[in-house]
């Protein structure tokens, strides 16, 4: 079959896009002609993985390798019936292995990996030089996302819009660019729960952009807060009906409403607790937490003498 593409990354044919880039960086690292001067054997190889991984990184040269061969690649294969039917037009390499690696690494300093390890041992760096032309990495940058209760209590997608710097295919000019970031909130996610999008930050042609961190933040809300997976709502009850028992009535975030019967007096510090009518557990949302109610009695204003004779009369004998 002529070139053996496969052999050259060391892989087998059911090689996924991960596993062709995955030894297409190890090997392309490990025989480039910086980290081994004066190598013929070494430059050499460098070049057939270029080739290889410009092969088989293509899903159209790929299908025509695996089904014809590099005959067929090079040469073109048939598109019609018959002798008189179209051919493809063949595949010849560009010959330039250093542009592959460049193109893979992206930027315009391809040894930003000095580190990466290669057969299992610590690169230190093209040349001998450890270090040199390493990226370093911009700090992360951290936003609020801040959701109602209710987006929590349900989960949702939210979108956020981000404007950031990128380099242009020169590699040393770039332009400012919008970009849509989907965040799945899942049910249940506490305030400070992180979402990272790695190096969604500011390109540049000698940093690795910063991820961007979004941080969960809780919107005010007009009936709840939150207290862990428990979910805190105060009732303001007259004072006569925190003494001679009432009804309290709770519309949830779900938009069901509960009547809760307060049987016992109501005194300052008082809760009445709700099992399972809390916010879901995260890391299972068919269990919730809890509904505490709070109290808040609302004394009267003013009272008539009358008034005043009857509450000494009830409490006071």
């Amino acid at each position: 079959m002529g070139v053996d593409y496969y052999d050259i990354l060391k892989l087998t044919r059911s090689a996924t896009d991960a596993d062709i880039k995955k030894n297409y960086r190890k090997l392309s690292l490990k025989y480039h002609p910086d980290r081994n001067p004066g190598d013929q054997d070494a430059s050499d190889k460098f070049k057939q993985c270029a080739e290889a991984y410009d092969v088989l990184s293509d899903p159209r040269k790929r299908a025509t390798y695996d089904q014809f061969g590099e005959e067929g690649l090079k040469n073109g294969v048939p598109q019609g019936s018959g002798e008189a039917g179209a051919w493809t037009q063949g595949y010849t390499f560009h010959g330039n292995s250093e542009k592959v690696f460049r193109d893979f690494f992206g930027g315009d300093n391809p040894f930003q990996e000095f580190y990466d390890r290669v057969d299992g041992d610590l690169s230190m760096g093209f040349g001998g030089l450890q270090g040199r032309g390493r990226k370093k990495q911009d700090p992360p940058i951290e936003r609020d996302l801040v959701l109602s209760l209710e987006e929590v209590f349900h989960g949702c997608t939210k979108k956020m819009k981000i404007t950031r710097r990128v380099m242009n295919e020169d590699g040393h000019t770039s332009s400012i660019r919008e970009k849509i970031l989907t965040i799945t909130v899942k049910k249940g996610w506490k305030p400070g729960t992180k979402i990272t999008f790695p190096e969604e930050g500011d390109q540049g042609p000698n940093n690795v952009p910063a991820d961007i961190v979004f941080i969960v933040k809780d919107k005010p809300h007009p009936r709840f807060r939150r207290q862990g997976i428990n979910l805190i709502h105060t009732a303001k009850v007259p004072l006569g009906k925190s003494l001679t028992g009432c009804t309290v009535e709770i519309i949830t975030l779900d938009e069901r409403v509960l009547h809760i019967p307060i049987n016992d007096i109501i005194k300052p510090g008082y809760t009445k607790i709700v099992p399972g009518e809390g916010m879901p557990i995260s890391a299972d949302p068919k269990k919730k937490g809890d509904l505490v109610i709070e109290f808040d009695i609302e004394f009267p204003t003013s009272l008539t003498p009358d008034r005043k004779d009857l509450i000494k009369k009830a409490l006071l004998n």
